[in-house]
């Protein structure tokens, strides 16, 4: 899965990013066709501490509103719940992705 908003970053700076309260979030999108629902993560977005997780979450919140409804019943049912994950923030999986840096290759 792809990182997303640490392009061109240094792991120093990543470091001091998250020293200052930046996160690495999932959202979460909804997208029904006739009676199939999927429910879907979005890449991992890197929050730096001056930035909103509301707004970067926002697009996956309207591809849900506009997409995600149709299929009955979990249409509706993951729709809200994309909602509220993403209106809240997003998923906090910083400690995780801290583990995979440090986590020697297989190489």
């Amino acid at each position: 899965m792809m990182i997303r908003g640490i392009e061109g970053m240094t792991p120093e700076a990543i470091d001091a990013e998250l020293q200052r309260g930046a996160k690495f979030v999932l959202f979460q999108y909804c997208i029904s066709v006739l009676i199939l629902t999927f429910k879907r993560p979005s890449d991992i977005y890197f929050v730096k501490s001056n930035e909103s997780a509301i707004v970067k979450g926002l697009r996956f919140s309207l591809i849900s509103f506009f997409l995600g409804w149709w299929g009955i019943p979990w249409g509706p049912i993951y729709t809200i719940g994309t909602f509220i994950v993403n209106f809240k923030g997003g998923r906090d999986i910083t400690a995780e992705v801290i583990g995979s840096f440090n986590q020697p290759s297989d190489d």
